[in-house]
């Protein structure tokens, strides 16, 4: 079977220019015929559900990427962007083309942590405790906007995020995989909010930026409304289920056999620590968010159609998968200075393994 071509270049953040020698393959990474087989079966079929989501979603390649490396490393994504850039169609696109369950949650001031995660409620005339699931009990969960919930509610969602499982009235009770959440925060409006604490934006695996589509973009999405597209029935856009929750999971286990060179780990360890020693932030990234990039860069080399990871791969997930990790010092925000700067700065410091 022919390898689907490779898909464009992931657009989260800055990403860095070829350099030579960067794609020199390690010795001995040369899959296994069936195993080669599988992992090209599966990235096929995951490329097919990009081409799926962009018969509803315009302008937002980006994103799409980041749900499918996040799925790929079993994590999850925040994203940001003011209201009506397509962050509910997206997700929901996503799970028509991956034929797998999808529940959306407004979060709002008097959501309490059992509205999520499930409560026991008694049943029948005995009156017997049962356990009636939330809505975390999915493979896609958008969490609209998250910081409009108190911290309390917000933290139901950290060991669902963290562990794949529910634990109610002692008893604990695995989520279905894949599970991701996909959250979202809109960035001009923090009246009546309570922004996540570092702790629980170091739980998400990526921070996609949904922006307001260019002018081309922004026409596409008027000439399909004006055709009768209904955003709200993605199945008449033409969506079909081209993947299912079986290939997200071999990509998963295709993503944990791409090899990392030595020179590649030194590479993210040393972007990492550059971010701890720069004088604008008052947190750099931690051993979780090193991990993080190391776990995001194999999943984008996988997609990309390698099984090695190249400086290249961090340096393309490196804005995405780090930039929410950082806090700056009060002083530079006083200035101006913006995270992506510092980041963007960081990895220019950093000598890239040749």
């Amino acid at each position: 079977m022919s390898e689907t071509p490779p898909p464009p270049p992931l657009s989260l953040g800055k990403e860095g220019q070829p350099h030579a020698g960067a794609h020199a393959a390690p010795a001995g990474t040369a899959p296994a015929g069936a195993a080669h087989d599988a992992d090209a079966r599966a990235r096929e079929r995951l490329a097919a559900v990009r081409r799926e989501v962009a018969k509803t979603v315009v302008g937002q390649d980006a994103a799409v990427s980041g749900l499918l490396v996040a799925l790929l490393c079993g994590g999850h994504v925040l994203m940001e962007g003011v209201p009506g850039v397509a962050k509910t169609l997206l997700v929901r696109s996503l799970a028509g083309a991956l034929s797998v369950d999808t529940r959306r949650v407004q979060f709002t001031p008097d959501l309490m942590p059992g509205d999520i995660t499930g409560s026991m409620v008694v049943e029948g005339g005995g009156g017997e405790l049962v356990f009636r699931e939330g809505p975390v009990f999915t493979h896609l969960l958008l969490a609209d906007e998250v910081n409009r919930t108190p911290p309390k509610t917000q933290s139901a969602l950290l060991e669902a995020m963290e562990e794949g499982q529910v634990s109610v009235d002692g008893t604990t009770r695995q989520l279905p995989r894949p599970f991701l959440v996909a959250a979202t925060q809109n960035p001009v409006e923090y009246e009546g909010t309570y922004p996540l604490p570092e702790a629980q934006l170091d739980r998400f695996l990526l921070k996609v930026v949904l922006p307001v589509p260019e002018r081309a973009a922004e026409l596409e999405v008027l000439r399909r409304h004006a055709a009768g597209f209904d955003p709200r029935d993605v199945a008449s856009a033409g969506i079909t289920a081209v993947a299912g929750a079986d290939d997200v999971l071999a990509g998963q286990a295709a993503v944990r056999r791409v090899q990392v060179a030595e020179e590649v780990l030194g590479y993210v360890v040393d972007i990492a620590r550059a971010t701890r020693e720069s004088p604008s932030l008052e947190l750099g990234v931690s051993p979780r968010g090193a991990t993080a990039l190391l776990r995001t860069s194999r999943a984008w080399a996988w997609l990309q159609g390698r099984d090695y990871v190249t400086p290249d791969d961090v340096k393309a997930l490196a804005h995405a998968t780090l930039a929410h990790r950082l806090t700056l010092r009060p002083e530079a925000e006083l200035e101006g200075v913006q995270v992506g700067q510092v980041l963007a700065s960081a990895l220019a410091s950093v000598p890239v393994p040749r």
